[in-house]
């Protein structure tokens, strides 16, 4: 018999407005706040601002946090509520929309100075939740704060323009006039730039920068991981650097599977939630999460000596540090860049590809060709005439694999699709990059017996944290001498692996089927 007596939250069950801008589950909010220090709930004079809020949930959850820790100083209920909500919490929504929703998750009114508002002091409608509709900043075809394409959100004014005031402006605290004690929210993901899914632009680091902009005593957000390891050159490489130099960084969880925090929501790479404390510097404490349980807890530095990127798994640590200490060349090296012969030919003006004039016959003079669907359709064949770099690697013997492998697989994990070799008088479109080429093709198998332990794709895990498999997610592996082939039980005796971290390998990475 259902509980006649249950009355759900709202907030756990509002619908996301897409992948990118999706609604805090009351839950997450507070896992959040509790890694705030807890005396900051006694205190009357501490101010809280959510500069991304979209169902106003941590303003909510922290009224209710106050409202408790105060109740001693300010003993009347209804001279607490007006402090609080007049002098303490502060919000800016990303939608006028979701201005509304805020103020009524928060208020308990869409207007702040409305008959049912539960504070009795404001003088306007919006209250400490702002609204105003922005305009983006066009500089070269692209906002010059938030990088959106102006072909793209140059809309008119019926439809959203995307332009989030908080990262619109060069001075945030301009937007209150005040600082703040504590910054706290969900930020948007990234902005869709006419490309789809991996090429949409990243803009959630831009909160985190104008966030600590503001000086705050602490910062937590909650964003996608991928920053750790992947993601486009410039911002979020210089976001990377930033943050992981930074040792004020004090606590991050982090979270595998995005569904975990937010149910029925795919974010390739997991997300991940952090407090950045201003005044107390030192180790990083990591909690990794896997299916509502903590797996590992390790307070870590949060770069590794010669590493530019954040080692999620922290049971890997002591490994790379034995793989590392070898200092040997990077079997990225041997890698080709995306698109080896030159085949990802755009039309003008469009993302749309021009296919190459490939046949399923050979013909005089033809190459082989390697295309996405060839195992199933035929191998291709193709004039060379068409190939437009790299052509003295058509005589050689090559390594293929795809630069992309699904992320979201099964565990334990293939983490990069099969190697196959490919013979001379080959090339292949930009669905695959190269490993080598030789001159033989014994030295090309040995390299894919490599490929094919669980010691290599456990070393390339630990970048691969999306579909994309280019070239940077081997810089981990360490070459090898491919004059002899390679087993795990020969890699995990070299590097001196002890049992417990063979069997956390063998644990993470499935055998790679022939």
């Amino acid at each position: 018999m259902p509980d006649i007596n249950y009355n759900p939250d709202v907030l756990n069950c509002l619908a996301n407005l897409s992948n990118d801008e999706v609604f805090t589950p009351p839950e997450i909010a507070n896992q959040m706040l509790d890694i705030l220090p807890s005396e900051i709930w006694q205190d009357k004079n501490a101010t809280f601002l959510d500069p991304v809020s979209k169902s106003g949930v941590f303003l909510r959850e922290i009224a209710k946090r106050l409202m408790a820790g105060l109740e001693d100083q300010i003993p009347d209920q209804q001279q607490r509520i007006n402090h609080i909500f007049k002098n303490q919490l502060y919000g800016i929504a990303i939608t006028e929309l979701t201005a509304l929703l805020s103020r009524r998750s928060v208020y308990c009114s869409k207007k702040a100075n409305g008959k049912y508002s539960i504070c009795e002091i404001f003088d306007d409608e919006q209250g400490n939740i702002l609204y105003g509709k922005i305009k983006h900043d066009w500089k070269s075809g692209k906002c010059i704060y938030c990088g959106a394409s102006e072909e793209n959100y140059d809309r008119g004014d019926s439809l959203e323009s995307h332009a989030y005031q908080f990262i619109h402006v060069e001075n945030p605290e301009e937007i209150f006039n005040m600082k703040f004690d504590v910054i706290i929210g969900n930020p948007p993901y990234q902005l869709g730039d006419g490309g789809h899914g991996a090429s949409a632009t990243p803009i959630y680091q831009k909160f985190v920068q104008q966030a600590i902009k503001l000086k705050p005593r602490y910062l937590t957000m909650i964003i996608p991981s991928r920053w750790f390891a992947g993601g486009r050159v410039g911002d979020l490489s210089k976001f990377r650097d930033e943050i992981l130099n930074d040792d004020r960084l004090r606590i991050i969880h982090d979270f595998i599977k995005a569904s975990d925090c937010f149910p029925g929501v795919e974010i390739k790479g997991g997300v991940c939630y952090f407090l950045w404390d201003r005044d107390n510097s030192g180790l990083c404490k990591v909690i990794s999460h896997d299916k509502g349980i903590v797996k590992s807890v390790l307070e870590r530095p949060l770069l590794e000596n010669d590493l530019d990127i954040f080692i999620r798994i922290n049971e890997a640590i002591p490994i790379l540090r034995k793989v590392l200490k070898f200092k040997e060349d990077s079997f990225s090296k041997i890698v080709s860049a995306n698109d080896p012969f030159g085949f990802d030919v755009r039309v003008k003006n469009s993302m749309k590809r021009v296919k190459p004039k490939y046949k399923l016959q050979s013909f005089k003079e033809s190459v082989s060709f390697y295309y996405y669907g060839w195992q199933e359709k035929g191998l291709g064949h193709i004039d060379k005439k068409y190939i437009k770099k790299n052509l003295k690697w058509v005589n050689l013997y090559a390594v293929y694999i795809s630069k992309a492998y699904g992320a979201g697989e099964g565990f334990p994990h293939q983490i990069i699709n099969k190697p196959f070799l490919g013979m001379k008088r080959s090339c292949c479109s930009e669905t695959y990059i190269i490993i080598g080429p030789y001159k033989t093709e014994q030295k090309a198998k040995n390299v894919i017996s490599y490929i094919r332990t669980k010691f290599f794709r456990f070393l390339v895990l630990l970048k691969k944290n999306t579909q994309e498999a280019r070239r940077n997610v081997y810089s981990l592996v360490p070459m090898q001498d491919f004059n002899e082939d390679w087993s795990d039980e020969k890699l995990y005796k070299k590097y001196g692996l002890t049992n417990d971290e063979i069997a956390f390998i063998e644990s993470m990475i499935r055998p790679m089927e022939l």
